[in-house]
């Protein structure tokens, strides 16, 4: 059950990085906004972008993501994907913009 939402507008730099990077970016943004409840504590990030389950274990060759996924190290979490059908909340939201 969701207790606080987040967002905010993409820079227009932002809008032309791909979707891996935007779901990457929207996954940072989240974790910083509410770092003070989350870093000593295991979470679970779900998501409708399946590649955002790779960013932890892989390695990836964009520079951007690999500076992102450094910057979740200090972080215990997994990455979870739910299909898009089944994750309601996200996609309302999404979409009021």
């Amino acid at each position: 059950m969701p207790c606080r939402y987040a967002r905010r507008k993409l820079l227009p730099r932002e809008c032309r990085y791909s979707a891996i990077e935007r779901e990457a970016l929207a996954l940072v943004f989240a974790v910083t906004q509410f770092q003070r409840y989350l870093i000593f504590k295991h979470f679970v990030l779900q998501t409708d972008h399946k590649p955002l389950a790779y960013l932890r274990t892989g390695s990836p060759k964009n520079a951007r993501l690999m500076r992102w996924a450094l910057a979740l190290q200090e972080f215990s979490f997994q990455v979870v994907h739910i299909p898009g059908s089944e994750n309601l909340h996200a996609d309302v939201l999404s979409r009021l913009c």
